[in-house]
């Protein structure tokens, strides 16, 4: 293998390592697991079973926001510290940390509930630290190869990335995550080594078993990326500040920049509350089991593999831009399936007692959530480093997951007020529509090329 290949190569095993997280914990199975348990403490408490479904949403989305938020107000500066510094490498292995220890700690969440806030704190810690690991893996990117193959790169990084995703949900499913009123597996077993269903153990080695995994497949990476050669260079916390204080400054003059920023914030924090509250939704609403919920993620993860990569291949023939517009408009077209459906009614028409129907159409969104998800994901990676260079990447980044987090609270709190006001936990995913659409509207103002320079 190529040197230069074997590069790419090790870079794309990111994105295989940390997508469980993504994939396992954020959206298939701790989440709809934790609105379990959160669910049957506040009936035990004595709460309506359906205000408890949107008391359990809301306190999910109040975690979710609040490990956003710190990662929105740290992310720029420590990326402008760490293109003053010339090193990403040594903060990828110290936020690698924090994802390990996170994501270990979720199994305490025990079916009694008792361990919630701490499943929270737990989950929140490793989330902070998979995207700022995340970041400065993105950093990397507009080195990896000309121009014209960014975008190929990218698509291809987070199709590798979403069939890891699959094998890890699969394994889960087939070996680990047992039905709670089985106590078996998706194939029948009893969870693998001696597991307690009754305790739902197999269901809570997600934590474990996500940590293991990012464990093994982050030594590709590690073996294969290394820095670009530069000379050494201090890390100022001063030096980082004028940088980014620069780099703000100048956003007024990049009109086309600011435009994707504040798109990107708008779409990407709809996009990552469909993620975080499919699972949430599809146990409150459709009665799912965590069983169900994860075949449902294993469809859109692999809808999402094909599409990442049939999306970088469309990106780099016809560039990022209109893969983006596309995506966002099959995201809204899922929002209104979404809000439309419920158990017994379709559009406000009644279905027959026992309909399947909500279930097939849940299924299709499941697709289209991965599929334009994973394509959109991807060219916006290709978008914005078409707006910096290699030497300010990780400055440039940072502000793209500002763009990304410092709303982040926005979709959680619009689905949890709309969901208390609603006391409808299907009208609570009413907001992301306004927000995907406001997004689309900044995109006019982008240009396809971007804008490639550096500004001091």
């Amino acid at each position: 293998m190529a040197r230069g290949n074997k590069r790419i190569w090790g870079w794309y095993f990111f994105d295989w390592a940390s997508q469980p997280y993504n994939t396992l914990l954020l959206t298939f199975v701790f989440a709809p697991y934790f609105a379990e348990v959160a669910r049957a403490r506040f009936v035990a408490e004595g709460m309506d079973p359906s205000a408890a479904g949107a008391a359990a949403q809301s306190l999910w989305a109040t975690g979710l926001g609040s490990a956003s938020l710190v990662v929105a107000l740290l992310a720029p500066l420590l990326g402008a510290v760490a293109d003053a510094g010339g090193r990403r490498l040594v903060w990828i292995w110290g936020f690698s940390a924090f994802y390990l220890v996170g994501s270990a700690g979720l199994w305490a969440l025990t079916p009694d509930g008792g361990a919630l806030i701490w499943a929270l704190a737990c989950f929140g810690l490793g989330f902070v630290g998979m995207e700022f690991a995340t970041i400065f893996t993105n950093a990397l990117l507009p080195a990896l190869g000309p121009r014209d193959r960014i975008g190929e790169i990218s698509g291809s990084g987070f199709a590798f990335g979403y069939l890891g995703g699959v094998l890890s949900l699969a394994l889960m499913l087939l070996f680990f995550a047992e039905s709670a009123s089985t106590g078996r597996t998706l194939i029948g077993l009893p969870p693998a080594f001696g597991l307690d269903p009754a305790l739902r153990e197999g269901t809570r080695a997600v934590g474990p078993f996500t940590a293991v995994w990012y464990l093994l497949f982050m030594l590709p990476f590690f073996l294969w990326v290394k820095e670009p050669p530069a000379p050494p260079r201090r890390m100022s916390l001063g030096a980082g500040l004028a940088s980014l204080r620069g780099f703000l400054m100048s956003l007024p003059r990049r009109r086309s920049l600011s435009a994707y920023l504040g798109s990107s914030l708008l779409y990407r924090d709809a996009l990552n509350a469909l993620y975080g509250f499919g699972g949430v939704y599809a146990s409150g609403v459709l009665g799912w089991s965590i069983i169900q919920i994860g075949v449902f993620g294993v469809v859109g993860a692999v809808t999402a593999t094909v599409a990442s990569w049939v999306g970088g291949h469309a990106d780099r023939r016809w560039g990022p831009k209109p893969v983006i517009a596309t995506c966002i408009l099959l995201l809204c077209t899922t929002c209104i399936l979404i809000v439309a459906t419920s158990r017994d009614s379709l559009f406000g028409q009644p279905l027959p007692e026992g309909s399947r129907l909500p279930d097939q159409i849940f299924f299709l969104c499941g697709a289209l959530i991965g599929g334009a998800g994973g394509a959109l994901q991807a060219a916006s990676r290709t978008m914005m480093a078409r707006h910096t260079t290699s030497e300010r990447a990780t400055e440039a980044f940072g502000l793209y997951a500002l763009s990304g987090k410092v709303t982040s609270f926005l979709a959680p709190l619009l689905i949890a007020i709309a969901t208390s006001l609603s006391g409808s936990q299907r009208v609570g995913i009413a907001p992301l529509i306004v927000l995907f659409l406001a997004g689309l509207v900044l995109l006019v103002w982008v240009k396809p090329e971007g804008e490639q320079r550096a500004v001091t």
